[in-house]
């Protein structure tokens, strides 16, 4: 009897220990974003549960959120700050929330999380977003996650630095690994094994600052009940590996991006006898670095060619790449993108994708339905054969920032998986390449997570519009009802710009990485943009964001009307029209530019300073700017490849780099009119490659700090194109 009681003295004194750190991690991040409640509200521990749960209830003046675990503990508080505040928890750390000073009164309120896995990011957000994220940033962002119910993050910060030990186990020098590495912003492509060496080498001082980083980032997310899911080894190896290992099979994956030869990335093949090593090497080095959760995304063949399409090739490299992670983690499970099954669709068919994900033991595979908003995979694979799936919303890709998502066709295909795709159906998460963008997406999708059924659309942006201003209002309900039925109408797309980001040509829009075709009428934009600027407006930065993004994004469409008047006036030889349309054209994107300078979300010059801030020598800081450039314009190489790829509407490269393309082709095309002569586009396309190669090497300054009149200068440039675009023919 003694050592029975002793027994349950224990367990009793675990459980409340356990109890704890959930309460004491969801306090914590009260009093980060909302200090003024941290005293008037308290956290429970629900006992454990087969589903995430939370419970709100008021009592005594004092709020008290349950929780079986931290997670649901900040879901919890984030329904609490959403429908009975009225405020919105922006992914933008320099948005202030706005709080009422008494404590609203909660009646009893319980809710169930209708799956228990929520993921989030992509490779690519690591290069089109957060390559620059020092703590500061990723500390909000990751409270931002917890309160959206993400608990399963993709992790792949500082893996760089557990790769620099591996390899030179095996013998390569310092030299030899860091220009194996990819500059910063392009990470994400090595790490997918697409590319090797571009930009680099990779300064040792980056190295160690992304390894302290990644620490206090997976940290973090364990206290908030987060799995972060750190990578593994997939067979991706440095070539010049071959010369210490002369008898391993090692190949090239190929050509990927238009990048020239020297850039292709090596595979090794997972027959080899030195994949285990590698991996053992790998696994068992991040895991006393970072700990582990045992949850690893693996993605071999990504947008490249495997050594064999034979699915009996594809058995076999998925049993053993698996085999080579349970060798060192027994509990491994393996996390994949389906991507590569809908990007190369035609050459993973249906026996292929059978072949490959079902080698893989049941339930130790988990597959990201990538791109669902465009394409379902679970859909014509049967859900995946059986093995676990999470659907995904994507909605961006380069961390363009054209307004787009298709609201209502999320919500017909996310409930129609919630309820018919199978109990291997076990999670809901996004897959965005940058973000920052049309924030109202991704709070859909995680928020669809903790509803009941199905979701009445217009309702729930008419909330959206209550707690994302503060309180209600007419005209900015009217205005996001104009916006559900317009831009969130129409769905976000691979190449997506206003026609103002394009290299500039006379017709078409340059490239297929810009397009600028809208699937709604230009009106009901600057129909929302009037209702926004007529109702009661206040300073805050959600609403500014929101007046200004949705007002370059008219003026950007309206644009490619200007062009295409330009284009006709160049047909009919009219010199006199060609100035006046080049004109008009420059005028609106120096008025773009102007605009979007009065946010600091939209400044060139934050993104740059951001990367050099991280530099320790001038030359690193010089070469982070270069880097950061480079990503976000050119893409490759020098007239090569995926150029405009990560286009952006922002304050400094608009009038700098987008506006001096245009300005050289209105010049160009109005002598060639004088001249009598043709539009020479080839040298054009010469004359633009150099500029743009020229910019992004020159050191140029811009501006950190934005202007102070927002609401004035949105009002101006109302008034100034109301008329002009009311009268499109």
């Amino acid at each position: 009897m003694k050592y029975l009681l002793l027994a349950v003295s224990f367990g009793f004194s675990f459980c409340v220990i356990a109890q704890s750190k959930n309460s004491i991690a969801a306090k914590s991040l009260l009093q980060r974003i909302a200090p003024d409640y941290a005293n008037r509200i308290t956290f429970e521990d629900l006992p454990a549960q087969t589903k995430d749960v939370y419970e709100l209830e008021s009592k005594n003046d004092q709020l008290i959120i349950r929780g079986n675990n931290a997670n649901s503990m900040c879901v919890g508080l984030n329904y609490f700050l959403k429908n009975y505040c009225n405020v919105s928890v922006s992914w933008y750390k320099d948005d202030l929330l706005q709080l009422p000073k008494e404590l609203v009164t909660v009646t009893k309120h319980r809710q169930e999380a209708r799956v228990n896995k929520r993921f989030f990011l992509n490779y690519c957000s690591f290069g089109y977003t957060m390559p620059w994220w020092t703590w500061k940033d990723w500390q909000w962002f990751i409270d931002w996650m917890a309160l959206n119910g993400i608990n399963m993050p993709l992790a792949i910060t500082g893996q760089e630095a557990v790769w620099a030990k591996v390899w030179k186990k095996f013998g390569l020098t310092d030299e030899q690994i860091r220009n194996y590495f990819t500059g910063p912003a392009y990470l994400p492509w090595h790490r997918m094994a697409n590319i090797d060496h571009w930009d680099g080498p990779l300064p040792q001082s980056w190295l160690d600052n992304q390894l302290a980083l990644q620490k206090k980032i997976v940290t973090r997310e364990r206290e908030l009940n987060m799995i972060p899911v750190l990578p593994a080894f997939a067979g991706h190896v440095p070539e010049i590996l071959q010369s210490k290992y002369p008898k391993a099979k090692i190949t090239s994956l190929g050509e990927w991006g238009d990048f020239d030869k020297k850039y292709q990335s090596y595979f090794l093949d997972p027959f080899d006898s030195l994949f285990n090593p590698i991996q053992k090497e790998f696994l068992q080095e991040q895991t006393k670095l970072f700990g582990t959760d045992h949850v690893y995304g693996t993605d071999p063949f990504n947008e490249v060619t495997p050594p064999s399409w034979e699915p009996a090739y594809l058995v076999s490299a998925a049993k053993t790449i698996y085999h080579s992670m349970t060798l060192v983690d027994t509990k491994s499970e393996w996390l994949q993108m389906s991507w590569i099954f809908y990007f190369m669709r035609y050459k993973w068919t249906d026996e292929r994708i059978k072949s490959f994900i079902t080698a893989v033991p049941q339930d130790k595979m988990v597959l990201l339905d990538y791109f669902c908003e465009n394409t379902e995979v679970w859909k014509f694979t049967n859900s995946f054969y059986g093995q676990p799936f999470i659907w995904c919303y994507l909605g961006n890709f380069g961390g363009n920032t054209m307004m787009a998502g298709n609201l209502k066709e999320v919500e017909i295909r996310l409930e129609n998986t919630l309820q018919h795709a199978g109990t291997n159906m076990q999670g809901v998460g996004s897959t965005l390449e940058g973000f920052g963008v049309n924030p109202i997406m991704f709070e859909y999708v995680f928020d669809k997570v903790w509803s009941d059924s199905t979701t009445n659309v217009q309702q729930w942006v008419k909330d959206w519009s209550t707690r994302r201003y503060g309180k209600p209002d007419e005209n900015k309900n009217r205005a996001w009802q104009l916006l559900l039925n317009s831009a969130y109408g129409f769905k976000d797309g691979l190449g997506q710009a206003t026609l103002t980001n394009a290299r500039p040509s006379l017709k078409g829009h340059g490239s297929w990485t810009t397009n600028n075709e809208i699937g709604y009428n230009n009106l009901d934009l600057l129909n929302a943009w009037q209702l926004l600027l007529e109702s009661n407006t206040e300073k805050t930065k959600v609403f500014q964001f929101d007046v200004t993004n949705v007002g370059r994004q008219v003026l950007g469409n309206y644009f490619t009307i200007l062009r295409d008047q330009f284009t006709d006036a160049y047909n009919r030889k009219d010199l006199t029209a060609l100035g006046q349309k080049g004109k008009e054209m420059l005028d609106v994107m120096n008025d773009m530019d102007t605009l979007l300078s009065t946010h600091f979300s939209f400044l060139l010059g934050n993104w740059i300073e951001s990367a050099k801030a991280i530099g320790i020598t001038e030359s690193e800081k010089n070469y982070y700017e270069a880097d950061a450039k480079r990503i976000i314009t050119t893409w490759g190489e020098k007239g090569r490849g995926l150029n405009e790829y990560a286009n952006r509407s922002w304050s400094g490269l608009i009038k700098s780099y987008y506006a001096a393309r245009w300005k050289l082709f209105i010049k160009d095309v109005i002598t060639a009119v004088k001249n009598d002569q043709a539009f020479d586009e080839k040298a054009f396309l010469k004359e633009v490659v150099d500029f743009e190669e020229s910019w992004v090497i020159k050191h140029e300054k811009f501006s950190t700090t934005e202007t102070k009149n927002c609401l004035q200068l949105n009002k101006m440039m109302f008034d100034k194109y109301e008329t002009l675009i009311r009268n499109v023919k």
